[in-house]
C-alpha cells in the first residue's frame, strides 16, 4: 500500500504537466489567430487564389517574419510546424483586402536533419543535439506528442551555425 501514494503523486505530476502544456498550446493558438496586437489573422496558403492586396517579403526568424523594414510579422505556430519553416526561409506575406494574412515560403535555405532529446526549461521546449540546444515551436511539440527525453529528428539551416530554433521534422 505505501507505493500508492507516490504513484498518485507520479500521475498527479504527469496531469499538471499535460495541462500546463495544454495550456501553453492553447495560448499560442490564440496569439496566432489574433496576433499580438489584437488583430485578428487569417492564414491562408492557396496559391492560385488571386486575392489583391499588400505583398511582403521577409525572413522567417523561427517564430515570426521580419519584414525588409524591419517590422515583425506574425507566423502562424501550426504553419510554422507543418511547412517545417527554418530560420533563414525566405517568405511572401499577402495581406488581402479582407485583411487576412497569407503567407507562402518562397526559397527555403539549405537544411540539415539531426537527432536530438527533448527538453523543457525556461517555459520553453529544445532538442539537445550536436551539443547544442535548438528551441522548437510547441506546435510541434503538440502536433507529434512528443515528450520530454523523447528521442526527435529536427531540421536546422544547414548556413547557420548560430541557428536557435529548429523545425521538427519527426518524433522517434
Amino acid at each position: 500500500m505505501s507505493d500508492l501514494p507516490e504513484k498518485q503523486v507520479k500521475r498527479l505530476h504527469a496531469l499538471i504537466q499535460e495541462a500546463e502544456t495544454n495550456l501553453a498550446a492553447a495560448k499560442e493558438l490564440l496569439i496566432s489567430i489574433v496576433g499580438d496586437d489584437g488583430a485578428v489573422i487569417t492564414p491562408r496558403s492557396s496559391a492560385n487564389e488571386d486575392v489583391g492586396g499588400k505583398i511582403i517579403e521577409g525572413v522567417f526568424d523561427g517564430q515570426k517574419m521580419i519584414g525588409p523594414d524591419g517590422k515583425e510579422y506574425p507566423v502562424p505556430a501550426n504553419y510554422a510546424s507543418k511547412s517545417k519553416l527554418v530560420e533563414g526561409d525566405l517568405l511572401k506575406l499577402t495581406i488581402a483586402d479582407d485583411g487576412s494574412f497569407i503567407y507562402k515560403q518562397i526559397d527555403p535555405v539549405p537544411r540539415n536533419q539531426i537527432i536530438g532529446t527533448m527538453s523543457q526549461h525556461d517555459g520553453a521546449y529544445y532538442v539537445e543535439a550536436n551539443g547544442r540546444e535548438y528551441r522548437i515551436l510547441l506546435a510541434s511539440v503538440t502536433y507529434f506528442r512528443i515528450n520530454i527525453g523523447d528521442q526527435v529528428t529536427i531540421i536546422v539551416p544547414a548556413d547557420n551555425p548560430e541557428a536557435t530554433w529548429a523545425a521538427v521534422e519527426a518524433a522517434l
